[in-house]
């Protein structure tokens, strides 16, 4: 390996290593208590060395939330191509994104973060760089959509309907905190699919 070659590793690992430090703190402190200061120190680097890496908190807890809806975005793109109707497109759309809050949890976590966060956590920039990933991954679910429901629909109904399903599989996924209370003896699994049938049922043409 050449020394560029190196550098490049070791800078990818030292970000890597900051953004996970950041999330552990986000986790345990909240954002409004995190500081940058604290995060060089729990990363044992300089606080100069992070913001070399990124210009202030914001921009460093919005890559985080990026890193993850891009994860999040080609993971669900990929399996939507798999199906063959409609239903199997959303169907395997949804079963990523179950696979995915348990593979990459604290991507997962990350995201529901800033999703139930009350406050306006990002400027106005970061909120509308956030944003277009979401949007990707509602335009996934709305390009299945438009050959599944009504041609009647109108590209805003079209968009309704994909926020409805999205925002449901989300909910469902959150009850899964519940699987050793209110959930108990459940299979979470048939349960977020007899979820699953009851959108698909409400939005498809079948």
């Amino acid at each position: 390996m050449g020394s560029r070659e190196r550098r490049q590793r070791e800078k990818e690992q030292r970000r890597s290593q900051i953004l996970d430090t950041a999330r552990k703190l986000l986790f345990k402190k909240g954002i409004d208590a995190t500081s940058m200061n604290q995060i060089a120190k729990n990363a044992e680097l300089s606080v100069g060395t992070l913001y070399l890496y990124f210009k202030n908190k914001e921009s460093l807890f919005a890559a985080l939330q990026e890193e993850g809806l891009t994860l999040l975005c080609d993971t669900i793109k990929e399996e939507s191509t798999k199906g063959l109707t409609p239903r199997e497109k959303l169907e395997r759309v949804a079963l990523a994104y179950m696979d995915f809050s348990e593979e990459y949890r604290k991507y997962f976590d990350i995201i529901n973060y800033f999703l139930t966060s009350p406050e306006i956590v990002f400027p106005p920039s970061l909120k509308s760089r956030v944003d277009e990933h979401v949007n990707r991954i509602l335009s996934v679910v709305e390009d299945i959509l438009k050959k599944g429901i009504s041609k009647d629909a109108d590209d805003r109904d079209i968009r309704r309907l994909a926020v409805v399903f999205c925002s449901s599989l989300h909910g469902m996924l959150q009850f899964k905190k519940l699987q050793n209370t209110v959930l108990q003896g459940e299979d979470f699994r048939d349960l977020y699919l007899s979820s699953f049938d009851c959108i698909v049922r409400s939005v498809l043409c079948e």
